[in-house]
């Protein structure tokens, strides 16, 4: 029996599904920058955070994308279970899974090296592989995904009379949404590559603060 000191358990498993939607932007963010700062060769204004993937420490990349996907996906299960039922609640948790499930096959199918990253590419981009053309439709869709999940969300929100936080998934779904089809178009050159890595870190923000938000209200 529950206790004024011990939650049912329905509502300790909603809150530690939610706990890995707190955690898995700053372990995917911390952990890439950490790379950024320290492999030779890589250029934050030239290389995508998915190049990181090549190299000898190409595992570390690897290991991140597959472990904060697994964590979105929990945490997607975890944002069903608080938004409770209905419509938009399933699509918003079930194309976060999409997004997290976009992450774990991006670790397996990897993003070709190019221009100079690793050490010792060929400048350009180089030929285009079969698990490179892979790594660009997984990430395609899961970002696709991330975008409609935030606007999902943002109506889920705006349902329930939280008009600041239905702005807040808007707008982040707009603008990585924007940010993304300038790097893949080639709009931009290095500006495009540095606005999509910070609009990377505004939806890793978000899925933080959405996750506290929920963590907190789950009764």
């Amino acid at each position: 029996m529950a206790t004024a000191d011990c939650p049912p358990l329905s509502v300790r498993i909603t809150k530690s599904l939610l706990g890995y939607g707190v955690i898995a932007g700053p372990v995917y963010v911390t952990a890439a920058a950490a790379q950024m700062a320290v492999r030779d060769g890589y250029d934050p204004t030239r290389h995508a955070v998915s190049q990181l993937a090549n190299g000898d420490w190409g595992w570390v990349q690897v290991a991140n994308f597959l472990v904060t996907g697994a964590m979105t996906i929990a945490a997607a299960v975890g944002v069903r279970r608080a938004l409770g039922p209905g419509r938009r609640s399933a699509w918003a948790a079930g194309l976060l899974g999409v997004y997290g499930a976009g992450l774990v096959a991006a670790g397996i199918f990897r993003a070709d090296p190019s221009d100079g990253f690793p050490p010792g590419t060929p400048a350009g981009m180089g030929e285009v592989s079969r698990h490179g053309l892979a790594h660009f439709a997984v990430a395609g869709i899961g970002f696709v995904a991330l975008v409609a999940a935030c606007l999902v969300l943002g109506a889920w929100f705006g349902g329930s009379g939280e008009r600041s936080w239905a702005w807040f998934s808007r707008i982040t779904g707009a603008a990585f949404g924007l940010s993304f089809l300038a790097l893949s178009t080639g709009m931009g050159g290095a500006a495009a590559i540095l606005v999509f890595t910070a609009a990377v870190v505004l939806v890793w923000a978000w899925l933080t603060a959405v996750s506290v938000k929920l963590y907190r209200e789950v009764r």
